[in-house]
């Protein structure tokens, strides 16, 4: 079992891997399968564009060789959602209907996630202005409480202070209590935050700067 970056694997086969691997944590940290009208929705929105646009942000958990988790990164995220709402989402947003059958949760939700994806811009989210870098991390169940986020957070948090990122955040599902607990025990701050998520930043000012211990 090893953290390794994803940018010197194979592309093709570790992007499908991790997709499933997103798709499976999706809901609050769990399997989100069949929830939405297409699962490719949620890699398409949480995990592709940050292997695109940031591949050395991007670190990855194996176990027997199969991906069973991985971090994801934006360094700067008011550049990141800009990019995502001019260049990446607009070449995908048709492939799914926004429109909402009332009669059928799945899409209901699927045209919730919709409407975010469409609405992501620069300073569309307050936390990147003291906490430049925005991350993503999932593990599946079978690789959770056995240290590695804390792996992946501190692979992440080297990377960022040797460039010179002044601070990270990230955004949790607020019925996700693990994760909540998971990022308080690591040292990050509570954000003020909107209703059904809770918002966490780190500041990382230097080697004496705030980290994960």
């Amino acid at each position: 079992a090893r953290v390794s970056g994803w940018e010197k694997r194979s592309a093709a086969a570790s992007k499908a891997a991790l997709s499933s691997v997103c798709i499976r944590t999706a809901d609050a940290g769990a399997d989100a399968r069949g929830i939405l009208t297409d699962d490719e929705i949620w890699p398409e929105v949480f995990l592709r564009p940050s292997l695109a646009r940031h591949p050395d942000y991007a670190f990855v958990v194996d176990v027997d060789g199969e991906p069973v988790g991985y971090l994801v990164c934006a360094p700067d995220t008011r550049s990141f959602e800009d990019w995502f709402s001019t260049s990446w989402w607009p070449e995908r947003r048709s492939r799914w209907a926004p429109d909402v059958d009332a009669g059928d949760p799945r899409a209901e939700r699927t045209a919730g996630i919709l409407r975010y994806a469409a609405a992501r811009r620069a300073g569309a989210e307050p936390y990147g202005d003291a906490y430049p870098a925005h991350l993503h991390i999932d593990l599946l169940p079978q690789a959770q409480g056995q240290g590695w986020g804390r792996r992946l957070i501190d692979a992440l948090i080297e990377t960022l202070r040797e460039r010179g990122v002044s601070g990270v955040h990230l955004v949790a599902d607020a019925a996700n209590t693990s994760a909540l607990a998971f990022y308080d025990r690591l040292g990050f701050a509570r954000l003020a935050s909107h209703e059904g998520v809770q918002a966490f930043g780190m500041s990382l000012g230097g080697p004496e700067g705030s980290g994960p211990r």
